[in-house]
């Protein structure tokens, strides 16, 4: 049997708005921690942590008492390239599919949806929930 490399990277980023360290486990169980200065996204990237089940230790020290912009953009371009290295050859990767989450007034949409396709739904009359979630289009105010 072939043991498969370990899927783990440690990232560092210094510039001279942040100081960001990201270390990840693709194959963990979705412990670590994260504090990036900025709560919003460290509840968005728990999210990813707990219900990826990647082992996750994200620490940014930034600018934010100017802005957050300059920690969540060094933050997703630090947590990038762990990821790219953590993949490494990408063995054991075979297929990717698409996912559709109504979530109250927003819906995910496939990146292949295009815009007209979308357009000439909601000239029709139909929402997206109703085109792209149901099985049947219902017709709006009917």
């Amino acid at each position: 049997m072939t043991t498969r490399p370990s899927r783990i990277a440690t990232v560092t980023r210094n510039t001279a708005e942040t100081q960001i360290t990201v270390s990840i486990n693709l194959d963990g169980t979705g412990q670590g921690a994260i504090d990036t200065g900025v709560p919003f996204l460290d509840h968005m990237l728990d999210q990813i942590k707990r219900h990826g089940l990647i082992d996750m230790d994200i620490t940014c020290n930034g600018d934010t008492h100017i802005d957050d912009h300059h920690s969540v953009e060094d933050v997703g371009i630090t947590l990038g390239q762990a990821f790219k290295q953590a993949i490494g050859d990408k063995k054991g990767i075979v297929r990717y599919g698409h996912f559709y989450a109504d979530l109250h007034e927003a819906v995910g949409i496939d990146p292949e949806a295009s815009a007209n396709q979308v357009g000439q739904v909601l000239q029709k009359g139909y929402t997206l929930h109703e085109r792209l979630l149901r099985p049947a289009m219902v017709r709006v105010g009917s």
